[in-house]
């Protein structure tokens, strides 16, 4: 099978001009192993997120959150629609969170000053599971707390139209470091294509996160991924679409965190109105009266110059007449 190593995993940015790392072909399946946000600096608690101790801060942006690619998917081609199947995620033994001064939106905390004042690391031992992996197992948060290990790619996208962006603070409809927890095994992620090939990149997995990633770091790890790609043809998604096994996420990154809510409900509606045939006053209402219909919060941290990503969630019960939907 083949596979990209960790020490290839080691881009900072979606750029088209990236000579390929693999070049598959569609329902390959492909294993890449990836790196954690901060390229292995974290080990222990010892290890402080002080920037002039860090690798790659010296540079503006800084060179952190590597990725991995370009993947050159063959017979993909401006206007199609690239499907990314996470089969598994294999996180490493542990994880890590970072605070401190100037660090998410109690950096400068004074009702808190042990949090502004001082950098603190945690690290998280993970548990493997009854497969003897930790594909299952479990993450300790202190002596008293432990909750399943849920992983996820964070930073997933293919090389955008034109621009190169950085994988720390690059987003668009393209994906990027988007954190969204959804990008998890089983599901099934669609995303537009620009050049050919697709270019799709991927690293930054979590091993756990609360919503809205609230101090900017969550459970951070290394971790193999698993996966196989399709290609749809001449279809281009507005922003990027997640199948999972019993609903669909439309997605959206902005700021203010409304205009993110707004813009991924008006995909839904779009996506009722065109692909499920309802009516606009049907698909309006709807999102209003559904007590199934959900907003994700997934990213709201102010760090550079990330936007705050949304997601609007629809059972797939009520679409019965949507043709196509896909499954996961």
């Amino acid at each position: 099978m083949k596979r990209i190593r960790r020490d290839q995993a080691n881009k900072f940015a979606f750029n088209q001009q990236d000579p390929p790392l693999l070049t598959i072909t569609p329902g390959e399946s492909i294993v890449v192993e990836t790196d954690d946000a901060s390229s292995g600096y974290f080990k222990s608690e010892l290890d402080l997120a002080i920037p002039a101790m860090r690798p790659g801060f010296d540079r503006n942006p800084p060179m952190a959150n590597p990725i991995a690619g370009p993947i050159f998917v063959e017979g993909a081609e401006r206007g199609d629609t690239l499907c990314v199947h996470i089969e598994s995620i294999e996180v490493d033994s542990y994880s890590w969170i970072a605070v401190g001064p100037k660090r998410g939106p109690l950096g400068d905390s004074a009702r808190w000053p042990e949090l502004s004042g001082e950098y603190t690391t945690k690290i998280f031992k993970h548990h493997p599971g009854p497969s003897g992996t930790t594909g299952d197992g479990t993450l300790q948060f202190n002596n008293a707390i432990r909750w399943p290990i849920t992983p996820f790619i964070g930073t997933l996208g293919v090389a955008p139209d034109r621009e190169v962006t950085t994988s720390i603070d690059g987003q668009g409809e393209w994906g990027g470091n988007l954190d969204v927890r959804d990008f998890a095994p089983g599901n099934q992620i669609h995303l537009p294509v620009y050049h050919s090939g697709a270019l799709l990149y991927l690293g930054d997995v979590h091993a756990s996160q609360g919503d809205t990633e609230f101090t900017g770091t969550a459970a951070e790890t290394r971790s193999t991924v698993r996966l196989h790609v399709d290609v749809i043809k001449q279809q281009t998604p507005e922003w990027i679409k997640i199948i999972k096994p019993d609903s669909l996420v439309f997605i959206n990154a902005a700021r203010p965190l409304e205009l993110a809510v707004e813009t991924a409900t008006l995909h839904l509606i779009n996506f009722l109105v065109k692909e499920a045939a309802w009516s606009p006053q049907d698909a309006y209402c709807f999102v209003s009266t559904c007590p199934d219909f959900r907003i994700n919060v997934y990213q709201m941290c102010n760090i550079a110059k990330l936007r705050f990503v949304a997601g609007a969630e629809i059972p797939k019960r009520y679409l019965a007449n949507a043709p196509s939907i896909g499954s996961a």
